[in-house]
């Protein structure tokens, strides 16, 4: 049993880690076009807000966890606007962990707006030709696989 809130483990929490220099640097080289990323919105019911924070439940800490959007979309974590972060209760007897967050919606960055003119560009190119497969020339050859001499 915890004794204070300042005991709790956050390693466990997506999103709590930000990647690291050399994951990024990755991403960037891949010879692979990605989809630009898809603004996430609120998880609550009819809320239309753009996410701003990840809420996560810890059942066995009877704890709330509220922190910085996650990087993934995870599912048993929800994304939430402004307006229900600055809301949010917690159910009766459960502590609640609010992690230092930025409130203002993210703007889209260069990054972005370069990412989706590469998935647009990608899409416009007729696709690759396939190779033809080599056809044989010659007298064409059986071959016998093992295990089916008994079923002649």
């Amino acid at each position: 049993m915890r004794t204070s809130r300042n005991d709790f483990n956050h390693s466990h929490v997506r999103g709590y880690g930000v990647p690291g220099r050399r994951a990024r640097r990755r991403a960037l080289e891949s010879p692979l076009v990605t989809a630009p990323r898809v603004k996430r919105q609120c998880s609550r019911t009819a809320c239309s807000g753009g996410a701003v924070a990840t809420l996560t439940y810890v059942h066995a800490d009877q704890t709330v966890v509220v922190g910085p959007l996650a990087t993934y979309a995870e599912p048993h974590s929800y994304d939430l606007c402004a307006e229900h972060t600055a809301r949010l209760t917690a159910p009766r007897g459960w502590d609640v962990v609010r992690l230092a967050i930025d409130l203002t919606e993210p703007e889209p960055t260069p990054d972005d707006l370069l990412a989706l003119a590469d998935a647009v560009r990608a899409a416009g190119r007729p696709p690759a030709p396939r190779p033809e497969p080599e056809r044989a020339t010659g007298r064409p050859v059986l071959t016998v696989l093992p295990g089916l001499e008994a079923h002649r």
